[in-house]
């Protein structure tokens, strides 16, 4: 293949990736229109609309700009980081089962989330944004175990030690979770049993607030990265040939996925398979290649949340299924499906 070949396959690959990002903004534009609409009272689309240009109720005022807005916008922004936070940890790893979810790093955060529950009121406006900041911690935390377990002098990180050790750490998080849960009053008992099953409970604009600036700061920061992530991903000998310092990079990178995640975590609780599914769908899409990889899996993330989470408000009215179940549902399987495939 000559190299006018190449310029314009890349070409069509880049012109598809636009094509493709710009049919996900119109596919979460319309399951965000949907979601307005969806749930125990229902706003008809014409209420909505009188809403939004300022001629609702006091009453439909209430439950679009308090109640659903927030949360609409939460799923998106947490569909986004989840999403990113997964792309990066495959990349990084050169593991497809890699997922902040799978390997632990979203109980890391829960766990410092139930601690800060089991003695402070999440209520105060204080309280919440420092939630994201403590489940940085913890996630950050974890992740450092993981990978001082999983990392071999000689081998690097083992794609199978990695998920077998995140695994393992996750089933240790989890179990102490269990023991603080049992100490907890009937009322935090229930609100973290709502927050571990991935219920988007942060539906205020507070939280979206609190959740914002860990986005702006590190989603462009994984964009600038996008480069060294392509050459992280054909392997550690290649990487180290090219010039990259690897291990600087990749410990850059891990905290960069920690901190989009952890945050995340502590305001949609727990959920899991946002990170491994999106960054599958979006490399069959556009390939590989990162600078197109990323926004779309943040795109995918973000639909695979808001729909998830207004699917989970329609099927059983007037209760709810959390976000994080219906998420589960789709993903367990497919995690299945790349475990049978992954020959490492």
């Amino acid at each position: 293949m000559d190299r006018d070949d190449i310029f314009i396959k890349e070409n069509k690959r880049k012109i598809r990736g636009v094509i493709l990002i710009a049919i996900l903004c119109l596919l979460i534009l319309i399951t965000f229109v949907i979601s307005m609409n969806t749930g125990y009272i229902r706003l008809s689309p014409s209420d909505v609309t009188r809403t939004l240009f300022g001629g609702g109720s006091k009453k439909e005022n209430l439950i679009l700009f308090d109640f659903r807005l927030p949360r609409i916008v939460i799923s998106i922004m947490v569909g986004a980081g989840l999403a990113m936070s997964g792309c990066i940890m495959q990349g990084i790893s050169q593991n497809a089962l890699a997922d902040p979810g799978i390997l632990g790093i979203n109980a890391g955060a829960g766990l410092m989330v139930v601690l800060f529950i089991s003695f402070f009121p999440v209520s105060g406006i204080g309280s919440i944004f420092l939630l994201p900041a403590l489940a940085f911690i913890g996630a950050g935390l974890t992740a450092i175990l993981i990978y001082i377990l999983a990392y071999n002098k000689n081998k690097g990180l083992s794609p199978t030690r990695l998920i077998l050790t995140g695994i393992a750490v996750q089933s240790g998080i989890s179990a102490v979770m269990i023991i603080l849960t049992i100490r907890l009053k009937p009322e935090q008992f229930q609100f973290v049993s709502i927050w571990l099953a991935g219920s988007i409970w942060g539906s205020n604009w507070k939280f979206v607030l609190a959740l914002l600036p860990w986005l702006v700061v590190f989603i462009p920061f994984a964009f600038y990265k996008a480069r060294i992530l392509n050459v992280l991903s054909m392997g550690d000998q290649i990487a180290m040939g090219l010039g990259v310092a690897v291990e600087k990079e990749r410990r850059i990178l891990l905290a960069s996925s920690v901190a989009l995640a952890g945050p995340c975590v502590a305001i949609s609780g727990g959920i899991s398979f946002v990170g491994l599914i999106a960054p599958h769908i979006s490399k069959r899409l556009v390939g590989p290649k990162h600078q197109l990889l990323l926004p779309v899996s943040a795109l995918t993330g973000s639909l695979l949340v808001i729909l998830a989470d207004t699917l989970g408000r329609f099927i059983v009215q007037p209760a709810e299924i959390p976000t994080g179940i219906v998420v589960a549902i789709i993903g367990a399987p497919y995690f299945l499906y790349l475990l049978a495939r992954t020959k490492d």
